[in-house]
C-alpha cells in the first residue's frame, strides 16, 4: 500500500514537471485589470508580444478594467492555476486597494502566486513655474514658511499620485492640502496657472511641460535617477533619505501553481524584460525594467510595499469616500 501512495506521489509529481516543461502548449490569456491604451496595457502588450515570440505560443491580453483594477483581479483569481490566464498588474490592486476596499472580493496573498517582478514607473516631482522654489529643500522651507497654503493635486483620494504627495509631506514634516481630479491631466492647466502648486506626475507625462517651461520639475521619487531625465535628483538625494516610491508592474498567476510553472513562467517574462529593444520600447513609456528576480523576491517585495503604503493610508486617514 505504501508502495502504491509512493508512486502516485511520484507520478504526480513527475505530471506537474512534465505540464510545466510544455506550457505553453495553447493560447495564453493575459489579463489586464487596466482599461486599453493605458500604461499597464501597453507594458503588457510589449511584454507579451517578445515572450509570444519567444515560445512561440498567442498570448492574448484581455482587459477587465474597473474599480481601480480590483474587478479584474478578482476575475483572475478564480481562474485555474495552470498558466493559461496570468494576470499582469500594478501596485494598485496589490499594495494599495486592500487598504483602502475593506470589501474586496479578493485577497491580495492568499489568492495569487507572485510570479515576476517586470518593471517600475517613477514619477516627478513638479511645481508652478511661478513658485519662488528650484530645489526640493526649498519647497519644503517655503511650505514650513506657509502652512496649508500651498494646494497639491491629485489623480483622485487612495491613487499612487496621492500617496506619493502624502507620504512626502509626513516625511518632510510639511502640511499641503489636497486637490483631487480625476486625472492628472486635468490638473495641469491649474498647475501652471498656479491654482495649484504641487503634482507628483509620470516622468513621461509631466516632462513635456517642464521642457516647454510650463512647470517646474524638482526631483524624481525612484531610488535612481530616471533615465528619461537623468539631471533630475531622487527625493533621497534631496534631503529625504530612504523616500522611494515607485508603480511596479508584475505578473501573478491565481494560488495554487505548481512551484516549477511559476519558475518558467518567470523566466519566460524575465527574458522579455532584459532583450534591448524590449528595454527601448519601455523606455518610451516612462517604464524601466526589473532586475531579475525569484518569484519569493517579487512575494517580498510587494509585501513591504503593502505595509508601506498601509502605514500611510492610516496615518492621513485615507479614503475613498
Amino acid at each position: 500500500m505504501r508502495q502504491w501512495a509512493w508512486g502516485v506521489v511520484l507520478w504526480m509529481a513527475w505530471t506537474v514537471g512534465a505540464q510545466a516543461q510544455v506550457w505553453p502548449d495553447r493560447p495564453v490569456r493575459v489579463v489586464v485589470p487596466f482599461p486599453a491604451s493605458g500604461a499597464t496595457d501597453l507594458v503588457a502588450r510589449v511584454l507579451t508580444q517578445r515572450v509570444s515570440q519567444d515560445l512561440g505560443q498567442q498570448f492574448v491580453v484581455e482587459n477587465r478594467p474597473g474599480a481601480g483594477g480590483t474587478i479584474g483581479a478578482a476575475e483572475a483569481a478564480k481562474a485555474a492555476p495552470d498558466g493559461y490566464t496570468l494576470l499582469l498588474t500594478t501596485s494598485s490592486t496589490h499594495a494599495i486597494s486592500p487598504h483602502l476596499m475593506p470589501r474586496l472580493t479578493y485577497d491580495a496573498r492568499r489568492d495569487f502566486t507572485p510570479v515576476a517582478h517586470l518593471a517600475d514607473a517613477a514619477s516627478i516631482l513638479l511645481v508652478t513655474s511661478a513658485l519662488p522654489v528650484k530645489s526640493v529643500a526649498d519647497l519644503i522651507a517655503y511650505v514650513r514658511a506657509h502652512p496649508r497654503e500651498l494646494n497639491y493635486a491629485s489623480s483622485g483620494n487612495g491613487t499612487i499620485v496621492h500617496l506619493n504627495a502624502a507620504a512626502f509631506s509626513a516625511q518632510a514634516g510639511i502640511e499641503m492640502t489636497h486637490v483631487p481630479y480625476k486625472g492628472t491631466a486635468q490638473s495641469i492647466a491649474d498647475l501652471a496657472s498656479g491654482q495649484v502648486q504641487v503634482l507628483f506626475d509620470s516622468v513621461p507625462t509631466g516632462l513635456p511641460h517642464v521642457r516647454s517651461g510650463r512647470l517646474r520639475a524638482l526631483a524624481v521619487t525612484s531610488e535612481k535617477r530616471s533615465a528619461l531625465a537623468p539631471e533630475l535628483p531622487t527625493l533621497a538625494e534631496s534631503g529625504l533619505p530612504g523616500y522611494s516610491s515607485v508603480t511596479w508592474f508584475g505578473l501573478y498567476l491565481p494560488a495554487g501553481a505548481p512551484p516549477a510553472l511559476v519558475e518558467r513562467v518567470n523566466q519566460a517574462f524575465t527574458r522579455a524584460t532584459q532583450a534591448t529593444e524590449v528595454a527601448a520600447s519601455l523606455a518610451k513609456l516612462g517604464v524601466e525594467p526589473a532586475a531579475p528576480s525569484s518569484p519569493a523576491q517579487f512575494g517580498a517585495m510587494v509585501a513591504a510595499d503593502s505595509a508601506r503604503w498601509a502605514a500611510v493610508i492610516r496615518q492621513h486617514k485615507i479614503s475613498l469616500e
